[in-house]
């Protein structure tokens, strides 16, 4: 009678896995030459060929992470089509494909992997496991991120998917893929940073011919802004009066009447303050009363008569009207479409703007009936799964 075979492990009553790694996280060390990175990886930025140099060099000191793999042939379930692409490669990476290219540039012959099959239970499951690295990171491209999720519409059939996945809405969906929508210049900006990431979005709603000169008035938008608050970092105050009569306070709120009340009276123990207010009209107040040169004589006056306290209105320097124009608001745009409703994003509250676009598609729907089924139907090809 011929033995069988019986598995020490199973001695031992260990799971015996027919394929390394699917039961448990095998940490391994392969050689580069048996690993492939997935085609699906959205990371476009690895850095330059000598970044890669000298993060492999760190690598070859101490990897702290190890990279996240698959076998061919679960990789392979999840899609046949990718076999050409993966050539003999017995193992395909799913996360860490900048520590396998950084090994690679600095000369390097191995990497540590940790080799899951868990990660390839489903597309979602690898896509997720690629992403979320990227997600992870702190200088995250938010072009990545879009292409990340785009590819994970394609690859699971729908939004619905994708935001039944995350536990999000379909307008999370809707509003991660919306900078993909962008020109490939804007997409480059909103990479660099240049090109903040809720302008990118309003931008991307406009047709790809107007994308551009939406920018330009947004740039120009902010240039004049700085040169406003250049010129004026504080809100102008007109000046005050400029008096020289002694020792002068402004009098608190009823206090000129009540002097004024006691003075009458003949109230020996009133003893008003001395201000402008309250002083007696004479030639001396005329003399130690500095009134601008600018400032207009009262009609009613005539030769020889006393002069009278000078009002607010005429107290005030020469230029305070010049001032007061200046700081007038700026007429707003209003052929620039795109401008206007960003300037009133920026300055209202959330609640408010979101009721004014309310109101704003009611007239829509009432004034132009046929821009409103045409916005419409753009709206809602949108938000349909690609």
């Amino acid at each position: 009678m011929a033995g069988r075979r019986t598995s020490l492990a199973s001695l031992a009553g260990q799971k015996v896995d027919d394929v390394p790694g699917k039961s448990d996280p095998l940490l391994l060390t392969l050689p580069l030459q048996k690993l492939i990175p997935t085609r699906f990886n959205p990371r476009r930025n690895f850095g330059s060929q000598e970044d890669l140099k000298e993060f492999g060099l760190k690598l070859k000191k101490r990897q702290l992470q190890p990279a996240v793999v698959v076998s061919r042939s679960a990789y392979l379930k999840l899609w046949p089509e990718e076999e050409e692409n993966v050539g003999d490669a017995p193992y395909v990476i799913a996360n860490g494909e900048r520590r396998y290219r950084g090994s690679l540039a600095a000369g390097l012959t191995t990497l540590n992997v940790v080799h899951n099959e868990d990660v390839a239970k489903s597309r979602a499951d690898f896509l997720d496991a690629v992403l979320a690295e990227n997600n992870d990171r702190e200088d995250l491209d938010p072009i990545e991120r879009a292409l990340g999720i785009e590819t994970m519409v394609a690859e699971l059939g729908g939004a619905d998917r994708v935001a039944a996945h995350y536990g999000k809405t379909k307008g999370w969906v809707s509003q991660q893929r919306k900078l993909l929508k962008l020109t490939a210049d804007l997409q480059d900006l909103v990479s660099s940073g240049e090109l903040p990431i809720r302008i990118a979005r309003d931008i991307a709603g406009l047709p790809a011919a107007e994308q551009a000169a939406a920018w330009k008035a947004e740039l120009q938008r902010r240039k004049e802004e700085q040169q406003r608050r250049a010129v004026a970092p504080n809100p102008p105050r007109p000046r005050k009066a400029k008096i020289n009569i002694g020792e002068t306070s402004s009098p608190a709120p009823g206090e000129s009447q009540a002097q004024e009340v006691g003075a009458a009276s003949g109230d020996a123990d009133a003893s008003p303050r001395f201000t402008a207010v309250n002083q007696p009209a004479g030639p001396q107040a005329t003399e130690t009363t500095e009134l601008p040169a600018t400032a207009p004589v009262p009609a009613q006056a005539s030769a020889g008569s006393p002069a009278e306290s000078p009002s607010p209105a005429v107290a005030t320097d020469a230029d305070t009207s010049e001032t007061a124009s200046a700081s007038q608001p700026k007429r707003l745009p209003y052929d620039q479409p795109f401008f206007v409703v960003q300037h009133l994003h920026l300055k209202m509250a959330g609640e408010h703007f979101v009721q004014g676009g309310r109101i704003w598609m009611a007239i829509l729907r009432e004034q132009h009936p046929e821009a409103y089924q045409t916005l419409l139907r753009e709206l809602t090809e949108q938000e349909q799964p690609a």
